[in-house]
């Protein structure tokens, strides 16, 4: 689990191919690693990736053909979000990030107010109805607040300190970026389905209870 509060930006250095799979190797010095050890989940650009090799200033993961095919930004050399693991003692700064990515989304405009800027985002239409007007959704591993929301698109604020610590700051019209909703939202709408499947379950058993007698009375 993460937060959504990256902790540093490094940059993919190295792609491999390996099959149809990648082997990446990222720069993190900026990123404390004296607590990683192998096997430890990092998230890069919001996607949790498992840490096969590592030194202090930089780490090694194995991206799968499945990861590739739902993610954007894993097959390119570039600057990505780094966020270590959660522990149990940290401070949930953002808001609880699996690491899966739900989908890749296209920025539709990223302009100026002033000192903060508006980014606009246009989200597979699958999970769009699991973004909420002032609910949290992590793009490219950041935790964000969406201030408006319209069918697909929705609208967020980004604060400097927000730019100056991220990649975001690199995006324009037409970029791709990784979406995570809401874990809460997507329980609710289990919770809700599972409540339809228990009435229509438990008339059934009524229907059959009745039918029965009449059976029997045959």
């Amino acid at each position: 689990m993460f937060t959504g509060i990256i902790q540093s930006v490094g940059a993919i250095t190295q792609t491999n191919p390996v099959g149809a799979d990648m082997h990446l190797s990222i720069a993190s010095e900026a990123l404390n690693m004296s607590d990683v050890k192998l096997g430890d989940s990092i998230a890069v650009n919001g996607v949790c990736l498992t840490v096969v090799n590592m030194s202090h200033s930089h780490f090694e993961v194995h991206v799968s053909q499945e990861t590739l095919s739902v993610t954007v930004g894993l097959n390119m050399t570039h600057p990505v979000n780094l966020e270590k693991a959660l522990r149990l003692s940290d401070r949930l700064g953002g808001h609880l990030v699996s690491g899966h990515v739900d989908g890749v989304g296209k920025v539709l405009k990223f302009e100026s107010l002033g000192e903060c800027w508006q980014l606009d985002i246009r989200a597979p239409h699958a999970i769009s109805k699991y973004i909420s007007i002032k609910g949290s959704i992590c793009v490219d591993g950041v935790s964000l607040t969406v201030n408006k929301i319209a069918g697909d698109d929705f609208s967020i604020n980004l604060i400097p300190h927000t730019l100056e610590n991220t990649t975001l700051k690199h995006l324009c019209e037409g970029s791709a970026v990784n979406l995570e909703v809401d874990q809460i939202a997507r329980y609710v709408e289990r919770m809700t389905q599972w409540s339809e499947e228990d009435r229509i379950q438990e008339e059934q058993i009524k229907n059959d209870a009745q039918a029965s007698p009449e059976k029997q009375g045959h």
